[in-house]
């Protein structure tokens, strides 16, 4: 009887104990809410002063020591503002992002509203600053300390005494300057590029004016006003760009002469070392074939194309090209040419010396170099397909040396400069699915790393449900899929659950890596805590796979991906505890697009559907993205026709939520409210929510709106 009574009351135990756990609300799991940040894994702020690694704290930097991850204060707030003798506007309120432009001088840069502003903490004073106040879009160069900006549309550059020269004189909303081109396609971020002195800028310039106004409309006025928006549809007219050189030396400007820029991308500028030689890499429309060419910065006429690639399909450029640091007339080039992303080394003349990487695995990016051991530094997919690993590679021997664990996915990109200034050391934030958050210090020669930082589970004390990952054959029979799963919490194997489909499913894009809970979103945690079982899968079509896998979807855009996401619901109809009676869909973007495109043509598995954002009709999307992967209307008609969901309206049967943004510049409001005409006329009934003001995702807190929203429809509806 007593050891009965011990057994009831450690029972009890246990129950009390899971009972007191608590659950989230999506203030929790939401960005946009109001304790998130509580509930991500602590980070840390690091950033490079040559080879010293320096922590960033909100009132102070302290040098890390990288054998043993002891710290020494170098400076506090208190400090900075009374050597600089900063006090109002002017001041510094946090130290997070001082950065330290120079490995061998005693000098920390800061940016406060109105000033840039170095000072040496040795020396203990302000040794120079450099006003900021109205610059847009500014870059600045800390070899000249001139800073590239715009302001009220023209592009200006001050140099480091402060000396303004205005570069344009009729920038407008038609003609704009030094700002991102092609609607931020072929990795293109920005619209200024400094050469390495710091002495000669290149820059963007685009003529819209030819490109039709989309009528957006603002209501935040007396009576609406429009709040137009340039957007080239596929196959219309599109914009025109060019490319100019500021030589700072001369005050002229030249621009490129790359002839007619009507149908042309220009993608991916980069500099040579001795800043005389401008590269970029051409595209052209039908975006088959690229070019990479070299013009004289000087006189801006074109001294030779270097390389050329085509594709029956479509080619993809988005890293520019990089010269290695010990050798000015050699460089790397990202290419996919032997259907993978690897390293080519070529020089400057043109010639292919040689391939750096190779193997059916994809380099996911250039981190730098370690030029002592005249090493080049990646991340890459080849420890594993949903990992991201760091790699020392060999220029001369191709030698591959392993810089982590193996495992997770490493190179954080919160980590905003994570090699040292020689390429000694690398700064590794990473995750792994059951790890949150790990900083640490690696030698780049013998890969020795040392711990620094190891968050804490933020969602200790919390009901959380269980995540796992495996892989399916795709529609064709052979190809790997990777899925993520997540079960609902407090599972049980012998229940039945509702299902919910998180889908992307498009170009350029995955869902399920390596990382903490595979990446899951928030809002799966969610509703997981609801009771549903959340299932995402990555289909062909999705990234970092290599070419075969990517372009499966070319000029049919739904089709391959619903067949690999219908092969995902054919598992998990396998799986006993999967209720397949309640089985919904939910997708943003071109998850909205293949959210309804599952609905439609499969009416008779989803019961329940939220599509935000969704694409209806390739022809209403912009020229970059759906050129790329579906050829124009006119040359692909039956491809056009065969995505186009308004044909699909009157198949619509489950309960569907569409849910846009009023603004949105990205997926025009035209695409929803087509549908919605088309569900009229065909009698079906969808629901319809819009956020007014908001662009293509929802800002703030309106986000946690959203998402409670989508959770109320599937609970009303599928629960």
């Amino acid at each position: 009887m007593k050891r009965y009574g011990i057994l009831i009351l450690m029972a009890f135990a246990l129950m009390t104990s899971f009972a007191q756990k608590k659950e989230f609300t999506l203030e929790d799991l939401n960005f946009g809410g109001t304790n998130f940040r509580k509930m991500t894994p602590e980070r840390v702020y690091m950033t490079w002063w040559g080879d010293e690694l320096i922590k960033q704290e909100y009132d102070k930097c302290s040098v890390v020591n990288k054998k043993n991850g002891n710290l020494t204060e170098l400076f506090n707030l208190e400090q900075i503002n009374s050597w600089a003798g900063f006090e109002g506007k002017d001041k510094i309120n946090h130290i997070y992002g001082v950065t330290f432009p120079y490995a061998d001088k005693s000098i920390a840069m800061f940016q406060t509203g109105s000033k840039r502003a170095m000072i040496d903490f040795k020396e203990h004073k302000l040794v120079w600053s450099q006003n900021k106040e109205g610059q847009e879009f500014a870059d600045w160069n800390k070899n000249s300390r001139a800073v590239a900006y715009v302001q009220n549309d023209n592009l200006f550059v001050m140099d480091g005494n402060g000396k303004v020269s205005q570069l344009s004189k009729d920038g407008s909303r038609d003609i704009v300057y030094g700002q991102s081109v092609h609607r931020d396609e072929f990795g293109i971020y920005k619209g200024t590029f400094w050469s390495n002195n710091g002495e000669k800028l290149a820059f963007y310039r685009m003529d819209q004016s030819m490109v039709i106004d989309y009528p957006l409309v603002d209501i935040d006025t007396r009576e609406a006003e429009l709040a137009p928006t340039k957007y080239p549809m596929a196959g219309m007219t599109s914009h025109k760009v060019t490319v100019g050189v500021y030589d700072m030396a001369t005050g002229k400007t030249v621009y490129l002469k790359a002839g007619d820029p009507t149908d042309r991308y220009f993608t991916n500028i980069s500099w040579s070392p001795d800043a005389k030689t401008v590269y970029l890499i051409e595209v052209n429309r039908d975006q088959n074939h690229a070019k990479l060419c070299a013009y004289d910065a000087q006189t801006g006429d074109m001294k030779k194309v270097l390389y050329e690639e085509s594709h029956d399909k479509y080619v993809h450029p988005e890293n520019p090209i990089v010269f290695l640091p010990w050798d000015n007339t050699k460089f790397l080039m990202q290419s996919d040419r032997d259907g993978f992303r690897h390293l080519y080394l070529m020089d400057v003349n043109g010639k292919m010396l040689k391939q750096v990487t190779s193997g059916k695995w994809v380099v996911m990016s250039l981190v730098g170099f370690d030029a002592k051991n005249k090493n080049v530094i990646i991340t890459s997919s080849e420890s594993g397909d949903i990992q991201r690993n760091v790699y020392a590679v060999n220029i001369k021997s191709g030698k591959r040396t392993l810089l982590d664990n193996g495992r997770g996915f490493h190179l954080s990109p919160y980590t905003v400069q994570p090699l040292s200034a020689s390429g000694k050391y690398i700064c590794d934030e990473y995750s792994e699915p059951d790890v949150p958050r790990v900083v640490c210090v690696t030698d780049t020669k013998n890969a020795k790393s040392v711990e620094l930082f190891r968050a804490a589970n933020p969602w200790e004390g919390y009901n959380v449900p269980e995540y796992s990952a495996g892989t399916i054959k795709a529609a064709d029979g052979k190809t790997d899929l990777w899925y993520r799963m997540v079960k609902p919490v407090n599972f049980d194997p012998n229940k039945k659950y509702p299902t919910i489909i998180y889908v992307y499913g498009g170009p350029n894009a995955r869902n399920v890596e390596a990382s903490w809970n595979y990446w899951s979103r928030g809002w799966e945690t969610y509703m997981a805590q609801k009771g549903y079982l959340l299932f995402i899968l990555d289909n062909r079509g999705s990234r970092d796979r290599g070419m075969e896998f990517e372009q499966a979807t070319f000029r049919q855009l739904g089709q391959v991906e619903m067949a690999d996401q219908m092969e995902g619901v054919k598992f998990l109809k396998s799986l006993p505890y999967v209720d397949a009676d309640r089985m919904g869909v939910h997708g943003w973007s071109f998850g909205g697009f293949m959210t309804i495109t599952m609905m439609t043509n499969h009416p008779e598995v989803f019961k329940v559907g939220v599509a935000g954002g969704p694409v209806i009709d390739w022809k209403l999307y912009e020229v970059m993205y759906g050129e790329r992967y579906m050829d124009t209307p006119q040359a692909n008609p039956e491809g056009y026709e065969k995505t186009c969901l308004l044909n699909k309206a009157k198949d619509l049967k489950g309960k569907l939520q569409i849910i846009i943004g009023m603004n949105d510049p990205t997926c025009v409001p035209q695409h929803s409210l087509s549908f919605l005409r088309e569900c009229i006329k065909a009698g079906t009934q969808p629901d319809f929510f819009v956020y007014p003001g908001e662009p293509h995702n929802m800002r703030g807190h309106q986000s946690v709106h959203l998402h409670e929203r989508i959770s109320n429809y599937f609970d009303t509806y599928l629960k």
